[in-house]
């Protein structure tokens, strides 16, 4: 009986194949590890569907499922190059889900399946495959959500960030407003008390997917899109500190619309109006970028005379 790289190599070499990706063997990995990672994978369903902070994650897998596909002439090219690293790679993924089931460690156990996706391809396709891939799968860390030690750490000082920006601005235009740790109190009595809702994490992950995606399907330039990726963390933190300040003005003379429906309407529009920054942001990197190409001196001889 013949290994699973003799078989690849006897596959890829036949000249009647059309594709060389061992679609059997693709299918079959899959399922197994959709399989194995059932209840992780449920789990994680279930927060996307209940946590207001990860409504994303019903997107990533789509999105990234889709690039994917659009690599598969690419795919189809290549020549499958088992590599066993990449099934150590898988074990050690499993293994990991274990241990951190068992430690009740949410975010161990789940990352675990990006890892075992990781050596699945390393074994099936090899290493050029996997590179092929790495941007789709990289996509995948936004399905899962911040470790819980991680999201305190950050929660807190995004909230006072925003809370003392809204204190300075009502103060400057001439709303009076106290401000003790993360809560304003106005003058007319109201107290707005910036949650961890408010923080602007949900706004600052959401961004940071569509950043990529954005720059994916609009330059084609690689770097870009970890230009726009960095770029997205103060154009989410000024976005939200401006709907704190923004709450904070309204409520000093229309209470009733600074809460419910408006106050997430609020939310969605200073979203768009952030999305319209990065767009912006990006055209200026582009201007930029050619700019400073157009003014290189050109090479001696290639100088056109009238």
């Amino acid at each position: 009986m013949g290994t699973y790289a003799e078989s690849v190599t006897r596959t890829s070499t036949a000249p009647a194949e059309k594709t060389q990706l061992p679609w059997t063997a693709v299918l079959w990995f899959g399922g197994l590890l959709i399989a194995c990672y059932a209840p992780v994978l449920l789990g994680l369903v279930r927060q996307w569907a209940t946590d207001e902070d990860m409504g994303h994650g019903f997107f990533v897998p789509a999105v990234a499922g889709f690039i994917a596909w659009r690599h598969r002439a690419e795919l189809a090219a290549v020549k499958p190059v088992p590599n066993y690293w990449g099934l150590a790679l898988a074990i050690l993924g499993a293994i990991q889900m274990m241990l951190g089931t068992l430690g009740a460690q949410i975010f161990i156990a789940r990352t675990a399946f990006l890892v075992s996706l990781v050596g699945a391809v390393l074994f099936l396709g090899g290493t050029r495959t996997l590179k092929i891939l790495a941007f789709p799968i990289f996509l995948l860390v936004f399905m899962f959500p911040i470790p819980a030690i991680i999201y305190a750490r950050i929660t807190l000082p995004l909230q006072l960030f925003a809370s003392s920006v809204a204190e300075t601005v009502l103060n400057f235009i001439g709303t009076p407003v106290l401000r003790d740790g993360n809560v304003l109190e106005l003058a007319n009595g109201q107290r707005l008390s910036v949650v961890e809702a408010c923080s602007g994490i949900r706004s600052l992950l959401s961004l940071s997917f569509l950043s990529l995606i954005y720059a994916y399907f609009f330059d084609s330039k690689v770097w870009m899109r970890w230009v726009l990726l960095v770029a997205t963390i103060p154009i989410a933190i000024a976005a939200n500190a401006t709907r704190v300040t923004l709450t904070g003005l309204i409520s000093e003379y229309r209470p009733d619309l600074a809460q419910g429906f408006f106050h997430t309407l609020e939310g969605w529009v200073l979203f768009i109006v952030a999305l319209v920054l990065l767009v912006s942001f990006h055209q200026l990197i582009n201007r930029i970028y050619l700019a400073i190409h157009q003014a290189k001196p050109e090479a001696p001889g290639n100088h056109v005379t009238a």
